[in-house]
């Protein structure tokens, strides 16, 4: 069952077109992100959904039911907010029982409710608390404890865990993940943080312009983009140019400033002499010392008759991994990420490196 279904919602401000006519659905139980950058149009796609704005065109359907010029009070949704939005004169007991005394509940009921999403949240004992009184994780919970309390269908979150250090981020998109399992409640979720989304997201709605790049799930977007936006928003991407110049083989062989280099088929079908983006992630990259490589079994192992690829430029340490960054001939420049326990002595800069990478981890993009 689809909690969510929007059929042809678009919005414009004016000349402006902020959402380009779309079809989308959120299954019950799902935990989906709208991801993209500033002006990408996610924000506006939550906004109409909540009923903060109406849509240009188009009906928008919770469970079914057209809720398109329902009120925001109406639509049975939650939201929490980037800045929490508690209100500081109450406690954090009275801000998570606040829906409900609008609700009418019995106070007993209330401070029951309360009490079990306290405990929910793992904070059991700060309800005579003020908010200025928590942490900055401390009030998200809170503010998600707020939204959980009166069981809505679905949550939206409009970039929750924006204003937490990256510490407190990581631990919240646990805690948020740990809360969507035990529930099953419907999750939307608004960030521009790609590791966010890749990390909480059942599925992820990737937008660029106010129109939808690719709907996936993390692995598929990241492994399978089928744009070069996707491809270099997600991660961190080797994008080289080249035509496609034989297609029959079981890959296809790509005319590039590196030369010759073979590629998985996919897309399938694609035309001798079409322009092509060829995809590398940097984990998918060999290097070695180039007095050290003689192995060059794999199709595309670059070498220039000097029997080195390029110049090793920098190697920046990022934990537990290390990104190296080689300048190729041709002024190409491919990005290697390594383990970070597997730094040899002789990767230092200006040494001469050889790469490679298999045909499988090398995939095609047509050009946008």
């Amino acid at each position: 069952m689809n909690m969510i279904e929007l059929k042809q919602v678009s919005r414009r401000y004016g000349a402006v077109q902020a959402l380009a006519p779309l079809d989308f659905s959120v299954k019950q139980g799902e935990f989906v992100t709208l991801l993209g950058p500033s002006g990408s149009g996610k924000t506006t796609l939550l906004n109409l959904i909540a009923g903060m704005v109406n849509p240009s065109s188009g009906r928008i359907f919770v469970r079914g039911v057209d809720i398109t010029d329902a009120p925001p009070s109406a639509r049975g949704l939650g939201m929490v907010f980037q800045n929490y939005a508690l209100m500081p004169h109450m406690s954090v007991f009275d801000n998570i029982a606040f829906p409900l005394r609008v609700r009418k509940l019995p106070k007993d009921e209330i401070r029951r409710k309360v009490k079990d999403v306290l405990d929910m949240v793992r904070l059991p004992d700060i309800g005579a608390r003020k908010p200025k009184e928590l942490s900055g994780g401390q009030q998200q919970r809170v503010s998600l404890a707020r939204c959980i309390v009166y069981n809505p269908a679905l949550i939206l979150l409009d970039e929750p865990l924006g204003a937490l250090d990256k510490k407190l981020r990581e631990q919240m998109q646990f805690e948020i993940r740990r809360l969507h399992a035990e529930l099953g409640i419907t999750m939307l979720n608004v960030t521009h943080d790609q590791d966010e989304a890749l990390s909480m997201s059942d599925r992820i709605v990737l937008m660029n312009q106010g129109r939808v790049e690719q709907i996936a799930t993390p692995d598929e977007l990241y492994r399978s983009p089928r744009t070069v936006f996707a491809a270099s928003f997600i991660g961190t991407a080797n994008l080289i140019a080249g035509t496609v110049q034989d297609n029959a083989g079981p890959h296809a062989i790509v005319s590039t400033p590196l030369g010759m280099l073979h590629a998985a088929m996919s897309p399938p079908g694609i035309a001798r002499g079409t322009a092509v983006k060829l995809l590398v992630r940097p984990e998918s990259v060999r290097m070695e010392p180039a007095p050290e490589m003689t192995d060059l079994a794999l199709d595309n192992a670059i070498a220039d008759g000097r029997r080195h690829a390029g110049t090793l430029e920098d190697s920046i340490t990022l934990g537990s991994v290390v990104r190296h960054h080689v300048k190729l001939f041709g002024d190409t420049r491919i990005v290697v990420q390594q383990q970070g326990n597997r730094r040899p002595a002789a990767h230092v800069r200006g040494a001469p490196v050889l790469l490679d990478w298999a045909p499988e981890d090398c995939q095609m993009i047509l050009q946008d």
